[in-house]
């Protein structure tokens, strides 16, 4: 039984991004290896005579070849389980954006390279506004073979050698000398920026004891910014003497 959908651009040994002109060349190329005259008595060459002169005659005709197209996409892009729908044709992946990204925003282009798409690669851009949260998801529409499907972004913090992230906050150092930490005073820290922040030290700071800067932190989802946590390093001063009379 014939199929319902006749894969003519296989029948001309052509792919779905073909030209009119390849097309053509490889109709007379087929039509001429397997007519009937250069075949006599050859069943298979009749059946290939017919299913060669029916891919032509559909490929050919722009307006036939479009209507073809979009039926057998429909037709064989892959069916979801009942409990699967859209998800079956998406596709999660991250991003990792640098912290200054985060405030000015970034233009990315997501490439796509999905071994069930005939159509081949995917492209699209995909534009980060100012402003934009860690964790913030961005969702792109598939088109072509899988469209309905999406490709679903989220963007995280790219390591940082100046600043931990947790969610919208950050964290850093801020290393003093003792006297510092004895008699308190004013302290700068970069922030996420590039501004300089500052930070007053408390008289008799303890080591690790953490300062929050508010506001200085990431952008957050709803809107706002996350907190500047400024752990106080310090080392402490040790004396050591000989004991008197020894």
């Amino acid at each position: 039984m014939p199929p319902a959908h006749p894969n003519h651009y296989a029948t001309l040994g052509l792919d779905r991004r073909c030209t009119p002109g390849q097309i053509r060349d490889a109709y007379r190329v087929l039509a001429r290896q397997f007519h009937p005259d250069l075949n006599p008595g050859s069943t298979e060459a009749l059946v290939r005579t017919q299913e060669i002169n029916a891919a032509h005659e559909v490929l050919s005709d722009p307006e036939r070849r479009r209507d073809y197209d979009a039926t057998t996409e429909t037709a064989r892009r892959p069916k979801a389980g009942p409990r699967a729908g859209k998800a079956a044709l998406s596709v999660t992946e991250e991003v990792q954006l640098r912290l200054e990204e985060f405030f000015r925003g970034a233009s990315l282009e997501v490439r796509v390279n999905d071994p069930g798409n005939p159509e081949g690669l995917e492209l699209y851009p995909l534009e980060i506004p100012p402003a934009t949260a860690p964790g913030t998801r961005f969702r792109l529409r598939r088109e072509g073979f899988f469209s309905g499907g999406q490709v679903v972004v989220r963007v995280r913090a790219r390591p940082d050698f100046r600043f931990k992230v947790r969610g919208s906050d950050l964290r850093c150092d801020l290393r003093i000398q003792a006297q510092r930490a004895t008699q308190g005073g004013l302290e700068y820290v970069p922030g996420p920026t590039g501004d300089r922040l500052r930070v007053q030290i408390p008289p008799g700071v303890a080591r690790h004891e953490v300062i929050r800067l508010e506001g200085q932190g990431l952008p957050k989802l709803r809107g706002g910014r996350g907190d500047l946590l400024v752990r106080v390093v310090y080392r402490p001063e040790v004396r050591i003497t000989r004991s008197r009379g020894r």
